[in-house]
Order: C-alpha cells, then structure tokens, then sequence
C-alpha cells in the first residue's frame, strides 16, 4: 500500500520558524506514477494534500495534518531548447539548480526573486516576483505547465490550450492542483550592473518616476525613524568584465556584510527586544555601516538578483498600484524594500491588470525570539487596504475571500476552476479554509 511509504512522525517546520505543522505521513514521490498513487490514496482515505518545497515561505501555505509531499526527486531538466530560449522543467527543481544548468546553456532566466533556494513550482503558485517595471512576476513566463489533479489525472494547459485553468494556476496556490512540470521562457545569458548608492526618502520620492524608468530593476531600502534610503539601480550590460574581488576587498566585505551586518546586528536587534527605543538608534547606525557608501559589481545575473534576507523574520508584504507610492507613509522597525512590477492577466496574481509596487515589510526575530508584531502589521494592512493593496501569497496577511472578491476581478473565475478540477477540497489547508470561510454569494 502507498501509505506504507509515508513516513509517520516528521515535523514541518519553515525557514523563518513562525510555522509548524505534523502531517500525517510525509512522502517523497519519485516519478509521476508514485505520485498519482498518493493523491488516489489521498482521494481513497478522504486526506488532504500539501505539497511542501523549500519552506520558505513565512505563512503557513504548505502546512497540513494530513499528507504532506514534497517533489525533492522532481529536480530533472527535461528540455533545453536554446534557439527558442525555453526550458522544461519538473516542478520540484531549485531556481539554484536551475540558474546553473541554464549557465551552461548559455540562458537566463528573465527575472528572480530575493532568494533562489525556492522550488519553481512554489514561486510560480505564489506568484513570485522581482523588480522592473518592464518586468513580471516569474508565473507569467510560463509557456506551458502540467498538474496532477485530485482524480489522479495528469493535464496540460497553456495559453492556447485550457486557458482558464492556466491563469488559474499560474498563482494557484497549490490549490488546484499539483504542478509537475513547467515550460519556461528564458532570454540568453546576460550580465548585470548594480549601482547602490546612499540617498534621501523625500528624494527617491521627487524623483521616482525617473528612478523607476532609468534602469532595468530599480528598487530602494528605506530605514525607517529616518530619512535614509539605499538605492539600488540594475540594468544588463555587454561591455563590461565581472567584478572579482581581491582577496583583501573580499576579506573587507565579509567583515562588513556578515560579521558586522549579520551577527552584529541580529545581537543588536535581540537587544532591542527589552529596550524597544534602541531600534531608531540601531537603524541610523546600522544604515551609515552597511549602506553609507557607494558600491558597484557586474556579475552573472542570477547572482545580482539574490538578496542576502539576514536572520529570521516576520515577513507582510503587499502590491499597491504605483500610482499611490507617494501616499504611502509607513512606518516601520526595521527596513522596508520596495519594488516594482509590470502588470499581467494571472487572475490572482497580486500585479493583475496594474503595474505595481510592493512594499516588503519585516520584523527580525533575533535568535529565534518571538516579536510582537500585530499593531504593526494592523497598522500596514491598513494603509495597503486604503491604497487599494492586495497581499503577497506567500506572505502572512489577514484578507479573506470577503476582501478577495473585490480585489481581484477574477477572483469568483478562479474559485470556479478550483471546485471544478477539485471539487473535493483534497489540495486545501488551514490557510485556504481561512481565505474561502467567508466568501460571499453571488
């Protein structure tokens, strides 16, 4: 029997320790056949079905009490097409593992996120994004994918072939179905230049138009209890060798970056936890350390679009439309990231019909200790509501299906394909329930 294979007792729990669950059986599928037996077992024992990558995420999308599968041996590059710069890829592959097979090819993916220790089929569900105006979230250059659904049946979908399940599960949250492969668009292999210099709030506002339009992935820091902002401008470029540090520069940059900017800081920050009025303090210091200065690489492009996120961490994080970046006032303990990206068609993709700014807001949880957010996160979920905002998937938020149907025009559609394709609620959890408890009639 396939629950034989299950393993009994493991505990989940992710990456920033906020989350944890105890699934029933855990599994580790190794082809397509041993996962179809899962979900007919599943379907079989009434269980649920959570599919599990890299537990990056800071909600608790993944969690499950019942079977929880992870698609580790679903790592495979199935085809590289380099004339026509497309990769087909199983769902379970790692964006590092797959950044360095499409080095080899010669191939790049067009945009990343801040961390490449994520599965692709989880950035795709989630809608994964980086900053560039010009530039989507990671789902839409999807060409192609195909999922598992709850009946055990294998389909494909594309935009020209069942279009409304692929805008469905382009941000599906693994709601639909299970993801086992992905065709995706790539451009050849490009390297990029990275610009990051010190600058003002009030002046990468007054001149954010020009910011925004004058490189490929503009986006910006702000250390908040003050006005210092970290700007970040990159943009490809083809004249130019990588940046290879001495050994003296590299030696001077692991002291400032993690010696001083990891360890230093988490200590300072856990300090902050009895003397809350430290933190203004720790932010101006830290800022003139780390960010007072004028800084410059060209690297590969994957390496420039990783983000070192420190130590664990409380993470909100939503889209706005750009217009109402100028409205926004914030105010936050620890920096807050801003990006932006082009509008799409992905019926819950959080950049749908607009282009859009993220603001990423975190509270560090130094050495593991739990702190207080909750007037915080009130507070900015607040300003992203009125902004007219829709939160992040991946990240923690308190928006239900209520909310939902009037942010997202397609909201009704996509729940319609997901009764449609698992009308018995096999790929839902705790998280789903607390998004549809409250959706309203027609």
């Amino acid at each position: 029997m396939v629950e034989s294979k299950g393993l009994v007792g493991f505990e989940f729990e992710n990456w920033s320790q906020t989350y944890s669950c105890s699934p029933e059986l855990f599994f580790l599928p190794r082809n397509v056949e041993e996962l179809r037996e899962i979900v007919l077992s599943a379907k079989a024992n009434r269980k649920k079905v959570r599919i599990v990558g890299c537990g990056h995420s800071p909600s608790d999308l993944m969690c499950t009490n019942d079977y929880m599968v992870s698609l580790r041996y679903f790592n495979n590059v199935l085809k590289i097409d380099e004339n026509r710069c497309l990769v087909k890829v199983e769902a379970g592959i790692t964006l590092t593992e797959l950044n360095c097979h499409l080095r080899n090819h010669n191939l790049a993916l067009s945009i990343l996120g801040s961390i490449s220790e994520v599965t692709i089929g989880g950035a795709i569900c989630t809608a994964t994004h980086g900053s560039g105006i010009k530039f989507n979230v990671l789902s839409n250059y999807v060409q192609e994918l195909e999922l598992i659904t709850s009946s055990g049946d294998c389909i494909k979908c594309s935009r020209s072939e069942k279009i409304d399940l692929f805008l469905s599960s382009l941000c599906g949250l693994g709601a639909i179905g299970i993801i086992i492969n992905v065709t995706m668009k790539c451009e050849p292999s490009f390297l990029l230049y990275q610009s990051i210099y010190p600058s003002t709030l009030d002046e990468v506002l007054t001149e954010l138009n020009d910011h925004i339009q004058s490189s490929d992935h503009f986006r910006f820091l702000w250390f908040p209890h003050t006005d210092y902002t970290s700007v970040w401008h990159t943009s490809r470029i083809y004249n130019k060798a990588i940046t290879k540090p001495n050994k003296f520069e590299s030696i001077y940059n692991w002291i400032i970056d993690y010696a001083i900017g990891y360890y230093s800081l988490e200590f300072c920050y856990w300090v902050s936890t009895f003397f809350p009025q430290l933190v203004p303090f720790i932010n101006r210091l830290f800022f003139h350390i780390l960010y007072n200065r004028n800084r410059e690489r060209v690297d590969v492009s994957d390496n420039v679009f990783t983000f070192e996120c420190l130590f664990r961490q409380y993470v909100n994080e939503w889209s706005i439309p750009r217009r109402y970046i100028n409205a926004s006032n914030i105010h936050a303990h620890f920096p807050v990231e801003v990006r932006f990206v082009k509008a799409d068609d992905i019926y819950l993709s959080p950049a749908y019909g607009r282009d859009s700014c993220y603001i990423n807001v975190i509270m560090y949880r130094p050495y593991g200790k739990h702190v207080d957010k909750d007037e915080y996160w009130n507070n900015y979920e607040q300003i992203m509501r009125e902004c007219g905002g829709r939160p992040h998937w991946a990240k923690a938020h308190t928006v239900t299906a209520v909310d939902f149907v009037k942010m997202y025009p397609y909201f009704r559609a996509w729940a319609l394909v997901r009764k449609r394709i698992d009308p018995l609620n096999m790929f839902g959890n705790a998280y789903l329930d607390r998004v549809f408890e409250t959706f309203p009639p027609d």
